[in-house]
């Protein structure tokens, strides 16, 4: 089984630790494009004569201008292992510290977080903190969701195997990776719905914000489990059994499946 997160915005700050190693990162394939997208970052935020030019690239206020700073130092930056540099909603109610071992090895192998910077990453990948997000344009890189369609597809497969991809990540790192084929077949999406009057489908309204934790705790769940599920149909029967309403319908051929895991509360 492989589950895709998302990356958080807010991110832990390595107070110590060696610079980032791109060798040493997990998805070797992709260091090519890592590469490329850390150079021109970098490069753009360690010119002080593009600083206004790069907070606007960056979607940047005022008050973020130390962001730019923080991304000019990139690769002499120390660095934590993602499982502890990614902060936010998501991570929080998934609380990788408090897993058991077994669960933890399961995480380690189970788990990778996309990211604007760096493609995707493993939990024991050791990076800095960083702001670039998969909606940047990058000067000589270009929309980084388009940059990265052209090496995700074959670092992914290769991480999925012959199992279940959980894809749980938002919108704009979805536009990195789209799942065809027979691997379109493995793959599950959730969609998580608040139902505000229990029973009656017609109160049901997407959740926003608040779906990170919905995820989080769905992820943590899965970890604790005994089960891992090999298809999007056995997905469904596993968190069934966890207490989950999750409503799915079998996809056309060659497309994901998509899940609505329906909450009463939030």
């Amino acid at each position: 089984m492989l589950i895709l997160l998302p990356p958080s915005e807010g991110k832990a700050a390595p107070g110590r630790g060696r610079p980032v190693d791109l060798d040493s990162l997990s998805l070797p394939e992709l260091t090519p494009a890592r590469t490329k997208v850390l150079d021109a970052l970098a490069g753009l935020c360690g010119d002080t004569e593009r600083t206004d030019e790069a907070m606007a690239v960056l979607g940047l206020s005022a008050s973020q201008r130390g962001e730019v700073e923080r991304d000019a130092r990139l690769r002499d930056a120390p660095t934590l292992p993602a499982a502890r540099l990614y902060t936010g909603v998501l991570y929080d109610a998934l609380d990788l510290a408090s897993l058991g071992a077994v669960q933890r090895r399961r995480a380690q192998r189970f788990l990778l977080v996309c990211s604007g910077l760096w493609g995707a990453v493993r939990l024991r990948d050791r990076i800095p903190a960083y702001r670039c997000s998969m909606t940047v344009r990058l000067p000589g890189v270009g929309p980084l969701g388009a940059f990265w369609r052209e090496s995700m597809p074959a670092a992914i497969a290769g991480a999925a195997g012959r199992g279940l991809v959980l894809d749980l990540r938002s919108s704009a790192y979805a536009t990195a990776w789209t799942p065809t084929g027979e691997l379109a077949g493995r793959t599950a999406t959730v969609r998580v719905l608040q139902e505000t009057r229990p029973g009656d489908a017609s109160s049901r309204t997407v959740v926003s914000h608040f779906n990170k934790a919905t995820k989080g705790r769905l992820v943590r769940d899965l970890l604790n489990s005994d089960d891992t599920p090999r298809r999007p149909a056995d997905l469904v029967e596993v968190l069934r059994g966890l207490g989950y309403q999750v409503e799915a319908e079998r996809p056309e051929r060659g497309r994901p499946w998509p899940l609505d895991v329906v909450v009463t509360s939030v």
